[in-house]
């Protein structure tokens, strides 16, 4: 794989990213890796990029802001349901323990079926690509669409991919799941046998099943979890109950008041 360079405006951010990698590997605080240079171990589309993601369970997350703060990050639980940052004059690190939607809960299986892999050339554990898959295929935002990584990383990886595992962790959201599964077919025509008959199979049976079915009463809408953003109008306008605030979200009334005012300043984190 080729060595990523963390690069923007002509500004070489890789210096301050080995800091960060060093300084949790002094202290051995388990984390991943995640982001580009993930993608590219498992995909090889090399991105040149200044994000640097490190995933870390919620129990470890104090500890590791602890462990930047004294190589010199100023550190902030920017948003308490999935994401803070170690920021320096040169850059910061995200570090991140859930997902936006407050679904994708890094946990003990990220690190039991973490790769070996590199990040600026320095060896390091990479997320899985399965927990990779669940994360992006919820990023459906108007400013960004994650349905493209998670094409490549089914197209680069399918044969290898713990089915029954990924099928799990979409669990009562196996739709979301099956729509990016009928996608990749389309986009690969040439490709769509190697995306196992029998998941296909089963995710049909239970899209058959469903429509058989007495439709739900309750009006929620799930366009939260996929968008911050575009689906605001449903909640405020139509009256449909938010499904971040259901059982399948970590998130509180608060995480989402300040996740929905994160966008008029523009912030499009992960």
């Amino acid at each position: 794989m080729p060595i990523l360079k963390a690069t923007a405006s002509g500004a070489d951010y890789t210096p301050l990213y080995l800091r960060a990698i060093s300084a949790l590997n002094t202290a051995k605080v388990p984390f991943l890796v995640g982001g580009t240079h993930a993608l590219s171990h498992y995909t090889g589309i090399a991105r040149n990029s200044k994000d640097f993601d490190v995933f870390v369970r919620r129990s470890d997350f104090d500890r590791v802001m602890e462990v930047l703060a004294q190589s010199g990050f100023r550190t902030e639980l920017t948003y308490p349901h999935w994401l803070g940052k170690a920021t320096s004059e040169e850059g910061f690190v995200d570090v991140i323990f859930s997902s936006g939607n407050g679904i994708s809960a890094v946990d003990d299986e990220w690190f039991e079926h973490a790769e070996e892999g590199f990040a600026f050339g320095v060896p390091v554990k990479l997320s899985p690509p399965e927990e990779m898959v669940w994360s992006k295929a919820y990023v459906m935002e108007r400013e960004r669409f994650d349905g493209a990584d998670v094409m490549h990383l089914l197209q680069a990886r399918a044969e290898q991919f713990d089915w029954a595992r990924l099928v799990r962790r979409f669990g009562p959201h196996w739709r979301v799941l099956l729509a990016h599964l009928c996608l990749f077919g389309f986009i690969y025509p040439s490709e769509r046998h190697r995306i196992p008959a029998w998941i296909m199979r089963g995710l049909m049976g239970r899209l058959d099943h469903e429509m058989r079915g007495e439709n739900p009463t309750e009006r929620i809408v799930n366009g939260t979890l996929v968008s911050r953003e575009q689906y605001l109008h449903d909640i405020e306008t139509l009256g449909f109950k938010d499904a971040r605030l259901t059982e399948v979200s970590a998130m509180t009334d608060s995480d989402i008041e300040a996740w929905t005012q994160a966008i008029s300043g523009g912030r499009t984190e992960s």
